[in-house]
């Protein structure tokens, strides 16, 4: 162990992840880890962390942390004031420092790397909290400690382009396994969605459109990914976000692209969303 990370306060979620728990779905386990994992591995190759190293993801900022031993931190993610320190860059923290979070104007989530990682326990061989199962950690609380690991490679990048919240994104899909359980796509790729203040880690809730049923009747529960769009019987779209759960009965419409996962992390409540239809190439 390389020190301690005290948490002073939490901010509104705070908790731990890695990169997530894949190849555990076919036990109900889903795979959990950031939900906005491009961020994550920035913040760790910042500070000279394998990319799966364990940091903080901080839901709506206004966190405050203290370091009872000299440190050094990247903070990546959606973007929010930093007292003392600066957003995607290795930042040298003295012992005993307290560091504080303001609220960012854009994006959700937050990531804060140690170099050496945060060394809590594994389950399953993740360090990752997840919300809809329990495994891992739980959501930080005032005077939580958390153990820091020894650092494991240098220090060779001194900033980095990060996240930059955007006001209306466009996010690509691809139909989906149940896509023929519609009329057409049409609402989702020339509607306009509002993510709805019931979003969270499990799933990004839309309000716009509705898509219309071709067919009655619901499906016997199949596997889920992350990204996928399923749709309820109201119609509107929810995109499964890293603690999803592993089967669902409702029809998945679509799938949100691989390289736009960490993008649908960041949707906030109240923000206007779009997709755009491609091809699997």
């Amino acid at each position: 162990m390389n020190g301690q990370l005290e948490v002073v306060r939490p901010g509104p979620l705070a908790t731990v992840q890695d990169l997530g728990r894949p190849g555990h779905a076919h036990l109900g386990v889903p795979h959990s880890g950031a939900a906005d994992p491009g961020s994550l591995r920035l913040a760790n190759r910042l500070v000279g962390n394998p990319e799966n190293a364990a940091g903080l993801e901080l839901t709506f900022g206004g966190a405050a942390l203290r370091f009872h031993a000299a440190a050094w931190i990247a903070v990546t993610g959606a973007p929010l004031p930093i007292r003392p320190g600066a957003m995607n860059a290795p930042c040298h923290v003295p012992a005993g420092a307290v560091i504080e979070f303001g609220t960012p104007p854009g994006g959700v989530r937050t990531y804060v790397a140690i170099r050496g990682g945060l060394d809590v326990p594994p389950v399953l061989g993740s360090r990752s909290a997840d919300l809809l199962s329990g495994l891992g950690p739980a959501p930080l609380a005032p005077g939580d400690r958390l153990p820091i690991g020894a650092a494991s490679g240098p220090i060779t990048v001194d900033v980095a382009p990060g996240y930059e919240p955007e006001e209306a994104p466009v996010l690509r899909i691809i139909p989906g396994p149940r896509a023929d359980w519609f009329e057409n796509l049409e609402p989702l790729v020339r509607g306009t969605y509002e993510v709805s203040s019931r979003s969270n880690r499990i799933g990004v809730r839309l309000e716009g459109p509705p898509l219309v049923r071709r067919r009655e009747g619901e499906l016997p529960s199949e596997g889920m990914v992350t990204g996928a769009l399923q749709v309820p019987p109201n119609g509107l779209p929810i995109i499964f976000l890293a603690d999803h759960p592993t089967t669902g009965g409702y029809p998945v419409a679509a799938v949100v692209a691989t390289g736009d996962l960490s993008r649908a992390g960041q949707l906030r409540p109240g923000q206007r969303v779009r997709f755009r239809l491609v091809t699997r190439s």
